[in-house]
């Protein structure tokens, strides 16, 4: 008990009582530094609970400010902080939780050009991010540095985590060797999350950085688990080291930072090279302004449409619309133009319809998340 304090001793004594922590364990964490890369419904959830475990220096990479839609799952902040930078209030609530806790904001987007610069000087990095070029840049870095990295991912009802630790295991990239293209990877904002799934995958990711800081117990390195909040069921997969891995193998060709922003951007410019146009929300606006015959199609959910729509438009959810394209059929061998929130489905919903015989199909670029903030500002973003 020597390291600690008298208030240390009471703050921490459910700890000191575990075997597996005591008193060395609890100088462990108050030793540990932890960088939380995203602030967000993961971040959230696992910056209080480490915070509040006593982790002696928690940085925290978040470039957004507090948006009201945020609420719902990222339990850091409330109603009054909207509009407020994520780092700085999360800051100033962490040192309110704890002050054993020296918390280091980077309010900047974590990028091939500082990634090595913020990671370097952590004993364990957690993913709290939901893009797939923040993950893959994560995970190379990681292993360039010898780090593990806690991973986390939501969407919907499901989440996933894993440990990966290229010392000694499979890195991010043995499982995921490549980015998806964009229309198969929508975030959290196209699909949508249960408020609390985050909160679950965010304390299994905490837990994980704790046993990884002690050195206690068996971490998921190698094993990916997978959460059905529906079914609530768990399950477990084997994760492999990849020898032909192009980062953490043997022989590596990927040795310094990329950027994956504009390799992913790249990638989605090569499908509409193939064949599916898009569409400028403005030159739709001057197209429908000029009565122009088309079929305004929208693949969204019906939530999304009671919350936001564009006037004439006709709504049949991506799910159903295999099933009911004969309701579309007269405009078989006429103009169509699709769109859901951000452009992902709809790109998908081009290409079913493609498949069908449907021949003038064109995807709204930006979805109705860009018609409201190029075009229409009375249409709610969301």
């Amino acid at each position: 008990m020597a390291r600690l304090s008298p208030e240390q001793v009471e703050r921490y004594k459910r700890h000191l009582l575990l075997d597996e922590v005591g008193s060395e364990g609890q100088a462990r964490l108050l030793d540990a530094s932890v960088l939380i890369v995203g602030g967000g419904g993961l971040g959230s959830p696992a910056a209080l609970y480490l915070a509040a475990a006593g982790i002696g220096r928690l940085g925290l990479v978040d470039f957004d400010l507090v948006d009201a839609s945020n609420l719902q799952r990222q339990i850091l902040y409330t109603t009054r902080d909207v509009g407020r930078p994520k780092v700085e209030t999360a800051r100033a609530r962490l040192a309110e939780l704890n002050p054993d806790t020296e918390v280091v904001a980077y309010a900047e987007k974590l990028e091939a050009a500082n990634a090595e610069r913020i990671l370097r000087g952590y004993d364990v990095v957690l993913d709290g991010t939901d893009t797939f070029p923040s993950r893959y840049l994560m995970s190379d870095v990681c292993v360039w540095l010898g780090l593990p990295l806690v991973y986390g991912s939501v969407m919907k009802f499901e989440g996933q985590v894993s440990v990966f630790d290229a010392r000694s295991g499979p890195c991010y990239r043995c499982l995921f060797p490549e980015p998806p293209a964009p229309e198969f990877a929508p975030n959290c904002a196209e699909a949508g999350v249960l408020g609390v799934l985050p909160g679950v995958i965010g304390l299994l990711q905490a837990t994980e950085v704790l046993k990884l800081v002690l050195e206690r117990g068996t971490t998921l390195a190698g094993r990916l688990l997978t959460y059905d909040a529906l079914s609530m069921q768990m399950r477990e997969f084997r994760v492999s080291k990849d020898p032909e891995c192009p980062v953490c193998g043997p022989d590596p060709s990927i040795r310094e930072p990329i950027d994956y922003e504009a390799f992913c951007a790249s990638a989605a410019e090569a499908p509409r090279a193939e064949g599916i146009p898009e569409v400028a929300p403005s030159v739709l606006k001057t197209r429908l302004e000029r009565s122009e015959e088309l079929l305004l199609l929208d693949v969204r959910e019906d939530w999304e449409e009671e919350t936001a729509r564009i006037e004439g438009a006709r709504r049949i959810a991506l799910g159903e619309l295999e099933r009911r394209a004969s309701e579309v059929s007269a405009w078989k061998d006429r103009s169509i133009v699709i769109h859901c929130h951000h452009g992902a489905r709809s790109r998908s919903a081009c290409e079913l319809l493609r498949s069908l015989g449907f021949e003038h199909v064109e995807n709204l670029a930006g979805g109705i998340d860009r018609w409201s903030t190029e075009v229409d500002p009375g249409v709610p973003r969301y």
